[in-house]
This record gives C-alpha cells, structure tokens and sequence, in this order.
C-alpha cells in the first residue's frame, strides 16, 4: 500500500547562527532560528515520512522543550522517520521539496540539497526534487525576514 505525506515548516532568520538547508552549510549573513540547528527543509522532509505514517509530527517526537535537541543536526529527525517507515515495512518512494525563499538564492545550492536528502532517505537523487520560489516581495518570506519549507514523500511496500 502507498502512503503520501505532507510536510511543512518555517523559521525566521537570525544572526549568528549558520545557514543549514535540506543537510547543506549554505553561506549566508544569517541562519534559522529554531531548537535544533533550524534546517526547515530536513524539518518538512521529517513531517511528511510522519505525516505517511500518521505518526503525529516533528514536535512530538522531538519536543522543542527538551534539552537533548538543542543544537542538534536535523538529519537525525529524518533518520528517525525513515527508521520507523522501515518498522512497518515501508522504504521511501520519492520525495519533492519546495523552499520559499527571497534569499539566498539557492539554485547553486539544490543539486547538493538532492543528494544529502536522498541519502538519508535511503533513494537515489533521481527520486528527490529541489525546488526553489520566492515571495515576489510579499509575507514574511518575500520581506526577507526568513523562508518556509514544503515537503511531501511517498512511502511504498518494502
């Protein structure tokens, strides 16, 4: 049986911190505000496998109010929901993201994006999709006061 999910998150920029996108350092003035080191695509990534599991969401398998995810790389969120798509006999099918973002400009960045994502999902690259929009100059993303990330993911029998 297939299963489809629906993830998405957002976080404001802030200084001092560094950029981190789909698991990519990215050079920027500013990085995301968040818990753990604010990767909002590895966040909408984790929400959709959770989403295909109706497993709840990011939050509630790494509450914000606990200490041991201060800090941490977001890649272990989407090892997680991968480990627990596999408990029930499920393997990622693909997965596509998009990224709102007025800066910075990340088509350098989403061939690298691809290729972390679909390893730690477990699938070739030609199975992941980077997209990325801006906010034409509307909202918080096209003010540039931070970026929102979408993800959905196809899960499939093992």
């Amino acid at each position: 049986m297939d299963r489809v999910g629906l993830g998405f998150d957002s976080h404001r920029f802030t200084p001092g911190r560094p950029l981190v996108l789909g698991g990519v350092p990215i050079d920027h003035d500013a990085g995301l505000a968040g818990h753990s080191d604010g990767d909002a695509v590895l966040h909408a990534v984790t929400d959709a496998i959770l989403g295909a599991l109706a497993a709840g969401d990011i939050g509630e398998h790494f509450p914000d109010s606990d200490p041991q995810w201060a800090g941490v790389d977001s890649s272990r969120f989407v090892e997680h929901a991968v480990k627990l798509a596999a408990g029930r006999g499920l393997i990622v099918g693909n997965c596509d993201v998009t990224v709102l973002a007025e800066r910075p400009k990340l088509g350098p960045h989403k061939q690298r994006m691809r290729e972390r994502i679909a390893a730690l999902l477990g699938v070739d690259a030609s199975a992941v999709s980077v997209k990325a929009k801006t906010g034409e100059g509307m909202g918080f993303v096209g003010a540039g006061e931070g970026l929102a990330a979408l993800a959905v993911v196809s899960l499939r029998e093992a």
